[in-house]
């Protein structure tokens, strides 16, 4: 438990860094007359890198282990950031954004590896909610840190390197945590979207709109005359309204169905955004739909997912966990780069206008799913805390208090058997001395040298 609150921190640091970066990036490309569709596209590469990022991630856990992996993973991701300020190229731009994206995954498997072996099986779901509400307090931050710099010079990207180095720390001096192996998780989409199609297409319908806030709402608010402060507050209000609308909602989920509450905040969504988009905007009546936007749109996630769990077996939770995450974040890469394209050619409040359409495809969807299947029978234990963002990998299922703690560690780690490479690459830090063998050596050294004498 004593290395919960440093796996917090880094965490917290990595999506300030992250969060900063991403709103940066949408408002700095906007002010120098950069197409909005650069812009969707700059956030769907950050999205295609989250999603390729997993099976990077394990083989070089395989390879290297976990301390390597997190200290080169990081190290990318700053050396990417940096080279933001060494030049403008769009092109450039786009293949960082793919690396960043990358890095960061790499990073989250390696976290929720030292957070999975830490948890007693009692407090899984403890660890699991702090690690959730960490991934939001960061975004949150990281937006208002952007307001100290409404010149959106080249200081944010300091900023966010700042960021990302303090959250290498915790990981980089650790000597005693050593996550297991991980196994390779094969996902079959199509096996499970007959299991479970509403929360697959739910959450792909999540994805769309919520990797569609974070990279276009930025430029949203820049377009409708907000200054750098103001958009930081109508960024934070939306992330801060799905934190605290996860419990609320959770208590809901135990006396509604799922299925009903789903096809209620598609409405409710909808509405919200035919809002933002007929309405003339103004600074209060913006701050206040985009908060009833985030209550919303940020439960969308965590509702489908307690709707899936309560339709599969116990043995199936990991898969179905994973097959989640991979569809919401194919879904934000490809509604980053769409929506974009009607922003381009309609106006900025057509990006609300598209979501309002999207709600209605969503609804009609879900309602014929939903009279093709059975009822499903919730209960209390199947919702939990879930992200408005791709924040966290397939990892993340071996904390998930929904899954047996032995499935998920059976499914996903290697419990039994670790092969003599990993526990070589790895026993530099099981020494009892915190100095390592290398300052044994010159201490050794110096010794010698003192008996010459």
């Amino acid at each position: 438990m004593k290395s919960f609150p440093s796996l917090y921190f880094a965490n917290l640091f990595l999506i300030i860094g992250t969060g900063l970066l991403t709103t940066y990036l949408a408002l700095y490309l906007g002010k120098n007359g950069i197409s909005t569709f650069w812009i969707g596209l700059m956030t769907s590469c950050y999205y295609m890198g989250l999603l390729l990022g997993s099976k990077l991630g394990y083989h070089l856990i395989k390879s290297v282990g976990h301390i390597r992996t997190f200290a080169a993973s990081t190290a990318a991701v700053l050396a990417c950031v940096a080279a933001h300020g060494v030049s403008d190229n769009i092109y450039l731009w786009l293949a960082l954004r793919l690396f960043v994206g990358l890095g960061m995954m790499c990073n989250y498997m390696v976290l929720e590896s030292w957070l999975n072996e830490q948890a007693a099986p009692e407090s899984r779901g403890r660890v699991f909610s702090f690690y959730m509400i960490t991934s939001y307090l960061g975004m949150i931050l990281g937006q208002f840190a952007l307001a100290e710099f409404p010149e959106l010079g080249y200081a944010p990207l300091f900023l966010v390197c700042m960021a990302l180095a303090i959250g290498i720390i915790p990981i980089s001096i650790t000597r005693r945590i050593h996550p297991k192996p991980l196994k390779p998780i094969q996902v079959s989409l199509f096996d499970y979207f007959k299991k479970v199609p509403q929360s697959l297409t739910a959450v792909h319908f999540a994805g769309i709109i919520n990797g569609s806030f974070y990279g276009l709402a930025p430029t949203f608010a820049k377009s409708s005359g907000f200054n750098s402060s103001e958009i930081a507050i109508f960024m934070s209000a939306t992330i801060f309204a799905g934190l605290i609308a996860q419990w609320p909602m959770g208590i809901l989920s135990d006396k509604i169905r799922r299925s009903v509450l789903i096809r209620t905040n598609a409405v409710a969504i909808g509405v919200v955004s035919l809002a933002l988009f007929l309405l003339p905007i103004t600074q209060t009546l913006a701050f206040a739909l985009t908060f009833m936007f985030g209550l919303f749109a940020f439960t969308l996630y965590p509702l489908s997912s307690a709707l899936a769990n309560s339709r599969v077996e116990d043995e199936e939770r990991v898969g179905v966990s994973s097959a989640l995450l991979v569809v919401f974040g194919a879904g934000a890469a490809l509604g980053s780069t769409a929506n974009a394209q009607v922003m381009t050619y309609f106006g900025h409040q057509a990006l609300y206008a598209s979501i309002a359409l999207l709600t209605v495809i969503m609804y009609l969807l879900l309602t014929y799913i939903n009279s093709k299947q059975k009822v499903e029978q919730p209960e209390s234990s199947d919702y939990v805390v879930g992200t408005s963002d791709v924040t966290n990998s397939p990892l993340a299922a071996t904390m998930d208090p929904r899954i047996e703690e032995t499935t998920a560690h059976e499914q996903m780690l290697v419990v039994d058997e670790i092969d003599d490479e990993y526990e070589e690459n790895n026993a530099v830090f099981d020494t009892d001395d915190p100095q390592g063998d290398l300052f044994k050596d010159f201490q050794t050294q110096n010794e010698t040298a003192e008996l010459k004498d």
